[in-house]
């Protein structure tokens, strides 16, 4: 096993892992492309000692010199535990790590948010790998209208209804509205902060975090006691984005935030979506343009959002090939082929092997893993001799993810 970073559960003592994450959570309060790729290289205990001691390339010194002194690990996790939730890691088997496949494709250099989180504070008693195995982010306008408000109470209660949950940001309007048709039909939802989990933003929504929390998921990567910024909202998007199967936007004016979390959905591959409005009405311009632009599917109720979003079925060849492999194309194809039939090795020298970049080969490791064709310990990745899965699952995981 693995975490979703490429690091080796096993290596080490797991209670001292748990620190490293948190303490390092911490130090950077959200994404960090360079302190991610560092922990690929070395492991996360050590890289936390290297953030502790200066030992850094110059990429990351900036980055972690504000509160690399701030350590408060044991802290954070007693203050967690009180909220009556956790802290979630790479390591844990609850991680998303198909979820974070796609980010993990993504080029930091383009986007300094195109990283994945190093943990995610949760609190709510559900998986959270189960509860976003099908699921939808609804998100829209802060200063919604009445139109606004019955479209989402009828599209996310009709979604939750069926048995997905509702993905959204917890803020005034189209968001607070998606949570609270989830809930009135006693379905499930995800609030994902822009702040530490145990500061409720706004504060207004103290009371809906705490249901949310009680049947669902409140869901952060920024430590406890981490106040909201303007910047952390952009960078909370990707994750509304990145944990759910789909983004339906219901409305945005010209320059709502919602366009930028529809951004992150087209970068991650999947489907984005708007549902039109009055051709009067401001609080729908940015849904227009977004349909008009081709940026969004246009969706009016629950079943177009599934026929875009749903589930895959994909139609298999009658005479399936006996081994797994050769049902591989693209990337994993190319970095199993790298591995060798004996022995370990690590991303960076299959990128080099292959001309793939390292975030391609992680994520195709990340994939080979879960299909169960490779292996990871403390000396890298290698090939496994018994797949642990179907064809089936093989197939349909590289088309849902490549």
């Amino acid at each position: 096993m693995h975490g979703a970073q490429g690091t080796p559960v096993g290596g080490g003592d797991a209670d001292a892992r748990r620190l490293a994450w948190v303490y390092l959570s911490r130090v950077v309060e959200g994404p960090c492309a360079a302190l991610s790729m560092l922990i690929e290289s070395v492991g996360v205990v050590e890289a936390a000692r290297a953030v502790r001691e200066r030992a850094l390339p110059d990429a990351l010194r900036g980055p972690t010199e504000l509160r690399r002194e701030i350590d408060r690990a044991e802290q954070d996790l007693a203050h967690i535990e009180r909220l009556g939730g956790r802290v979630v890691t790479p390591d844990d088997a609850e991680w998303p790590a198909w979820r974070m496949l796609g980010l993990r494709q993504l080029d930091p250099e383009q986007d300094a948010d195109a990283a994945v989180p190093l943990v995610l504070w949760v609190r709510g008693k559900r998986s959270l790998l189960e509860t976003t195995e099908r699921s939808i982010a609804v998100v829209g306008a802060r200063c919604s209208t009445g139109y606004g408000n019955h479209a989402t109470g009828e599209i996310a209660g009709e979604l939750a209804a069926r048995g997905w949950t509702v993905v959204s940001g917890a803020a005034f309007g189209i968001d607070g509205m998606a949570h609270r048709a989830a809930l009135a039909v006693g379905g499930m939802t995800i609030a994902v902060l822009a702040c530490g989990p145990d500061r409720p933003y706004p504060v207004q929504h103290d009371q809906l975090l705490a249901e949310i929390a009680e049947t669902g998921l409140v869901v952060t990567e920024y430590p406890p006691g981490t106040s909201a910024r303007k910047h952390y909202f952009l960078a909370r998007n990707r994750l509304i984005a990145a944990l759910a199967d789909g983004v339906v936007v219901v409305e945005a004016g010209i320059r709502s935030g919602a366009r930028n979390t529809v951004k992150w959905c087209r970068r991650l591959g999947r489907p984005a979506m708007a549902v039109p409005g009055p051709i009067t009405s401001a609080a729908s311009v940015g849904c227009h343009r977004m349909i008009r632009e081709g940026e969004a599917f246009i969706v009016t109720r629950a079943e177009d959002i599934l026929d875009e979003a749903g589930p895959l079925r994909l139609s298999l060849p009658g005479a399936v090939p006996p081994s797994p492999e050769d049902n591989l194309s693209g990337d994993e194809a190319l970095v199993l082929a790298a591995l060798p039939s004996t022995g370990s090795r690590l991303p960076r020298g299959v990128a080099v092997d292959t001309g793939l970049p390292v975030p391609a080969v992680r994520a195709a490791l990340s994939a080979l893993e879960i299909a169960g064709l490779v292996g990871c310990d403390g000396d890298g990745w290698y090939r496994l001799n018994a797949p642990a899965t179907s064809t089936a699952t093989i197939v349909t995981a590289h088309e849902r993810h490549r």
